[in-house]
This record gives C-alpha cells, structure tokens and sequence, in this order.
C-alpha cells in the first residue's frame, strides 16, 4: 500500500507576527533554513519507502500561488486541493482522505503539518515506517514526541512505550497547567501530541462517519460536486459553508477506540512562537541569535531577525526583536506566546499590518508599497522571466511606470511596445493595460499611482492567466 503524504497549510501564525500574516504565513517564510517551512515538511519524506510519487497539499484561496510556486521549486508533484473556508483539521483530513481513495482505495495517509521543525528526518522516516503495518491493519496512528520538559502549550498523549513500536493509546489530554505538565514529565507515560497522523483513508472515514456523521456528510457532497481549476481542486463551497468546525483529535482521535501511538524523538518543534522558534535555532556562546543586520553588545540570551535595517541592542537578555519593513516586535522571550493578543487589538483598528507585508507576492512576481500617501502611492513591481500581469483597468487613478531594472512589454488599449531601463509610459485613468516579461531577466519598474482612490480593489480584471478574472488578489 502507498503512503500519500498530505500536508496541512491552512494555518495564520499569529504567534509569529510581524514575519507571519494571515496573507503570508508562518508555514511559506525560511524562518529555520533555505527551505521554506512547506518546502522543508515535503521534503521530508523523499527518500521514504513506499511513498506515492504525488502529495496532497491542502490549503486555502490566498496562498494557493505561492504554494504552487514554492512546491513547484522542489521539483516535486503535488495536487492542491483549495479549502472553501478554513474548518479546521477534520474536515480538511476528510476532503484529502475523499481525494486519495478516488486514485486508490487501500492509500494510507501521512497527515503533516506544513509549519513544524524536524531536525533528524531519519528518526522521522524510521518512526512512519514503524507504524505503517499497523496503519495497513486499521490503526490510527499518532507520533508522540518524547518530552524534554513540562510545556503547558501541547496537549499530550499517554502511552505505555516498548521500543520505537506502535502501542495502544491509553488517553489524550488537554493543555495542561505547569503542575500537572510536570506530572506528566515525571510520570515517563506521556508524550507531547505532534499532530501527525499515518492512518488508511478508509479507516478514517469510517471513524468519522461514526463519531461525526453531518462532518463527514457534508464533505462526500462538497468533494463529490468538486470542480478542477488547472492545478488547483475546488470542492464545493456552498456545499462546504455548512461544515462543523473540529480538529482530528476532538472529532476521532479522543473519541476513537482504535487508535496507536508511535514514539518519535526527532528534534520536534511547532514552532507555535518566537521563543520556539529560538529554542531550535543555532545560538552563539552568549545564547544569542542574529539573523540580518543586527549588532549586539552586552546581550544575553537575545533574540534578533532583521529584515531590512540594522537592528542594534545594549544590554539585554532574554529579548526577542523582529523587525519587518513596516513593524518592529519586541517581547520578553517569557511572553511571546502573548502576540496572539498583541494582533488581535491590531485587527480591532483593522490594521493592515496583520494580513499582508509590505512586499506582496502575485502569481507573476511582487509588489512593494515604498510610500503611500493622501491621492499618491510609489510601488516597486518585480515580474518574473515568463509572467505576465491581467489586462486590467482602473476606475479611480492613473499610472505612471518607469523601468528600473530589465525590459518590459507594455499592453495600453490598442499599443503593445517594449520599455527598456530609464524608460517610461502613461497609463490614463480607464486605459485597459498590461505588463508582460517575456524575457530571461526579472523586470523592475517603479510605479507611481495618482488618484483619489488607491485601493487593490480598484481592478477590473479583462483577461488573466492564472484564473483571477473578477477578483482583486
């Protein structure tokens, strides 16, 4: 039987802001290494025995390109399939487990989340394919982390151990308190719940069907009227609207009588806040981390990811400072778990800063907002070699553009005309225009809006190749 890996890439890591925003989250940022947090979970499991040669990625509307892009660097295949509304895991398990057994009725499921840390992807392969016969068999397996201490952040699961083996679940418990945590660490039975599961696709839906009918219901209809949008699956949304809400522990792994635990010490992390995302990463004698331009003196144990500016620092410890291009963090590593509370009061005044960077990435390249002021706004647009922008225009401002870097082929009304380094175009309020970069360099082109609304949502989308007629993203 094959293994599918499916990896979960629906999360918004608002633990982790200003470097993860719900537009651009935790799981597609380098926050530990090249790869990309979703590049480096697909990358785990090359190498690993009996593995289809596609995985299923689940994700939603927003970061459907840049997952296609960021998987598609890996050379690796891969199908999406595009949640309606974010439901979490259960659901999205179920749409995924839906999808495999129309390619194989016997496919077991490696469920992974796209934003965890593996530092030995070794212990990882050999913990999978321990428990791959009891999965064949019709076991629900879980990976449990061994504890290193007592964290009060992960719910645990309790299990007798013998060896890296599957063993029968005796419970899974809630986040704990720090007394009972230590409890649990004392008492050797209990292990950190990682949230990766191995399991037949059949097998789970039965489970759900047993304990979350209308779930499981309301699922078969949506992946049953599922329309295919090139490389993307669109189950139905109005079928999906009406879905509960639940992860796979709450909808059948606590429910379940059938369910196994396999051991895994592997250098595990969630990486669920900066403090965590410290703790797996490299530090110096000092216990300090510098990412970009950062200078300390008389630090401890201090935390800095800079970047676009020198970040310096006298005499901390135990800080954590992230600087973006338009936000500046700075926390008591005790308390970093508290930025969830920091972006909510920021998404109370409707603050940008907490859905998008400065920097957006399109499916054609990016834009960055260098100055936005009352009736002018200055971007810098980066097209990649082979891209092109939608035939578009605009009710409410005028465009001046002038490349800066490269060469680009210019679509206003009837012209079409190519613009070299310091050279520059008009684009009229109402003009239907295009950029296009047929060439093998990436073109850069300051673009300067003049009018008196500004908004992305001033776009009449005429034609697009990427499927964005009548939406503004």
């Amino acid at each position: 039987m094959a293994i599918v890996p499916v990896i979960l890439s629906g999360g918004s890591g608002t633990r982790l802001w200003p470097a993860s925003r719900s537009m651009y989250p935790k799981q597609l940022l380098p926050l530990v290494g090249e790869l990309t947090m979703l590049q480096a979970t697909a990358s785990r499991i090359r190498g690993l025995a009996d593995t289809a040669d596609t995985c299923l990625i689940v994700c939603n509307e927003t970061h459907r390109f840049s997952v296609t892009e960021q998987m598609a660097a890996l050379g690796m295949r891969f199908r999406i399939i595009l949640e309606p509304e974010g439901r979490n895991t259960a659901p999205a398990v179920a749409l995924a487990a839906l999808e495999a057994l129309g390619d194989d009725p016997d496919a077991v499921l490696l469920i992974m989340a796209a934003d965890h840390v593996i530092k030995d992807v070794a212990a990882f392969q050999r913990a999978v394919t321990s428990g791959q016969s009891a999965a064949e068999q019709g076991r629900l397996v879980t990976f449990g982390i061994l504890p290193t201490h007592a964290e009060t952040g992960y719910g645990y699961v309790q299990a007798t151990t013998s060896g890296g083996k599957p063993v029968p679940v005796t419970a899974f418990v809630e986040k704990p308190d720090a007394a009972t945590a230590q409890s649990y660490l004392d008492d050797g039975s209990y292990f950190w719940n990682s949230g990766m599961f191995l399991f037949r696709a059949d097998t789970f839906l039965e489970e759900l069907r047993q304990q979350s009918p209308e779930m499981l219901a309301i699922c078969r209809d949506s992946m049953a009227r599922k329309t295919l949008d090139g490389d993307f699956i669109r189950p139905d949304a109005d079928a999906f609207a009406t879905c509960p809400s639940d992860s796979i522990d709450y909808a059948v792994m606590e429910k379940s009588g059938n369910s196994s635990m396999v051991p895994l010490d592997a250098g595990w992390s969630d990486v669920g806040s900066w403090a965590a995302l410290r703790d797996v990463c490299e530090r110096d004698a000092e216990g300090n981390f510098l990412n970009g331009d950062a200078l300390l003196h008389n630090c401890k144990n201090t935390f800095v990811q800079a970047e676009s500016r020198l970040v310096a620092a006298v005499g901390l410890d135990n800080v954590i400072i992230v600087e973006t291009k338009d936000a500046v963090l700075v926390a008591d590593n005790t308390q970093s778990q508290d930025v969830k509370a920091l972006v909510e009061r920021l998404k109370e005044t409707d603050r940008g800063e907490t859905k998008l960077h400065r920097q957006v990435f399109r499916p054609w390249g990016s834009y960055d907002s260098l100055e936005n002021a009352e009736n002018f706004q200055v971007k810098r647009l980066i097209v990649k070699p082979g891209a092109v922008l939608s035939l578009q225009k605009h009710a409410h401002r005028s465009e001046h553009w002038v490349v800066v870097r490269g060469k680009a082929r210019v679509t206003r009304n009837d012209e079409e005309f190519d613009l070299n380094v310091n050279e520059s175009t008009y684009i009229s309020m109402g003009d239907i225009h295009r950029i296009a970069n047929p060439f093998d360099e990436p073109v850069h082109i300051i673009e300067v809006q003049c009018g008196d609304y500004l908004g992305e949502d001033d776009i009449i989308r005429l034609e697009d190749n990427y499927g964005r007629e009548g939406t503004n993203t």
